[in-house]
């Protein structure tokens, strides 16, 4: 499948069985990334050795007996669908959310696990957005399932995406339309959210300049939905 310039043969008569090749003619092998290959040695799923100058070499009778179907076993990462709504009003579209994404990935055979969340778009801190990013960090998801992308952040879901790439995590979004109702209704709520938060923190939660402020530019925005 590949020309091994760097494997070193010593004589005809060596034990072929010894001979390692580098990471990246293993990857061109197997068919994966070096990243990949490199979680997987980490986790001590194929076996390696180190060279005088310290690089991983890999055996290549270990790498020509890898099927496709050990491949598959090797990247038993998980899949996670990821739900979110902004207040508990919304409890019914989040359940609606879950039904859609855990029917979506079960009929792709993916074995899943599913977050759900309940807060603003603009927060950063949820719980469980906070777990998703450990998990991908971790290495442990294969990808990322959405029913429409602004359901993980309002702002800054870009970065996110980068991260998944980084650790090769693949982004599935199942909605890419007919988000401008959703995205309209929901911004007006966490600029009300946002609103809440900062007039709290200025005058109080309890006082009554916090409760006029929040009146009065909760009307404003309902004004512009």
């Amino acid at each position: 499948m590949g020309n091994y310039s760097d494997v070193v043969y010593i004589n005809n008569d060596m034990d072929t069985s010894e001979v390692t090749i580098s990471i990246g003619d293993a990857a061109k092998e197997l068919g994966i990334s070096t990243k990949t290959l490199r979680r997987w040695t980490d986790s001590g799923k194929i076996r390696f050795e180190r060279s005088p100058s310290g690089q991983r070499r890999f055996f290549l009778a270990d790498i020509k007996r890898i099927t496709p179907r050990d491949l598959k076993q090797l990247d038993d990462r998980v899949t996670i669908n990821y739900a979110r709504v902004s207040s508990h009003d919304q409890k019914g579209d989040l359940v609606r959310q879950v039904q859609v994404l855990e029917a979506f990935s079960a009929a792709n055979g993916w074995q899943f696990e599913t977050i759900q969340d309940l807060g603003s778009g603009l927060n950063y801190q949820k719980k469980g957005l906070q777990k998703l990013l450990k998990r991908i960090m971790q290495g442990d998801v294969a990808r990322l399932v959405l029913t429409h992308k602004d359901r993980l952040l309002r702002f800054g879901a870009e970065l996110v995406f980068a991260m998944c790439e980084e650790f090769e995590t693949e982004v599935v979004i199942i909605n890419k339309t007919n988000e401008e109702v959703t995205f309209e209704q929901e911004l007006v709520q966490d600029m009300i959210e946002l609103i809440t938060i900062f007039s709290a923190r200025l005058y109080g939660s309890r006082s009554k300049k916090n409760k006029k402020l929040i009146d009065g530019m909760t009307a404003v925005v309902n004004e512009v939905k």
